[in-house]
């Protein structure tokens, strides 16, 4: 998979580590000289550009990337990156961040954005959900499907403990995807037990939040 990066500071350089770790080639872009830092991503190509441009991105060769990340610390930027990225080249897959949470209504199909990630709502939901027992905590938004990623630590009185996972009546448009338990990540399996201390992971729609989080006796 190709992958384009707008933004190649300290987070658009992380996560191109990653990508390149799984085998992806991938091609950072910005526009500053000082952000060219070849020496610590050197399996990457890089492009001293600015991505709100298209003659920038026509030399990025947009069309043929499958994934467009807008990780600047600018938000307006990555909001045009992103709608240049779907309108004018296709781009299937296009993610952006969200640096400041004012903002994050805009980070939506109209801009051009698939998925959304804010990371001030992202560390304050993994301080909730570190310290939490029997929350529903929201870590995540996926925007093209009006759906979340949502997290529940199961408390000692949960009323689904020793539950069967094939056996409970959950929401629809609800997916139960992973319980960790003990250090280990479970795939869900209908015969599957629900015990307390379990930490249940759900893709659900937004509009059935609060019947989920009754169905599992959160306070």
């Amino acid at each position: 998979m190709r992958v384009a990066i707008a933004g190649a500071g300290a987070v658009g350089r992380s996560i191109a580590q990653e990508l390149l770790e799984n085998g992806h080639e991938v091609l950072l872009i910005d526009k500053s000289p000082k952000a060219i830092k070849v020496e610590m991503v050197p399996r990457a190509e890089w492009l001293l550009a600015d991505a709100c441009e298209i003659s920038a991105l026509d030399d990025a060769a947009l069309e043929r990337c499958q994934v467009v990340v807008a990780s600047s610390g600018d938000d307006k930027v990555n909001l045009v990156v992103s709608l240049l990225a779907k309108t004018e080249y296709g781009v299937p897959r296009v993610v952006a961040r969200i640096n400041h949470p004012k903002n994050e209504w805009l980070f939506n199909e109209s801009w051009g954005v698939d998925v959304a990630v804010s990371t001030p709502r992202l560390l304050s939901a993994l301080v909730e959900e570190a310290v939490s027992v029997g929350d529903l905590v929201r870590l995540m938004t996926f925007r093209q499907g009006e759906a979340n990623l949502v997290e529940l630590t199961l408390p000692e009185d949960a009323p689904l403990g020793g539950e069967r996972v094939g056996s409970v009546a959950w929401p629809r448009d609800t997916a139960l995807v992973a319980i960790l338990r003990e250090g280990r990540v479970l795939v869900p399996s209908a015969d599957d037990t629900l015990e307390p201390g379990d930490e249940l992971m759900f893709v659900a729609s937004q509009d059935v939040e609060d019947e989920l989080a009754e169905l599992l006796g959160a306070r």
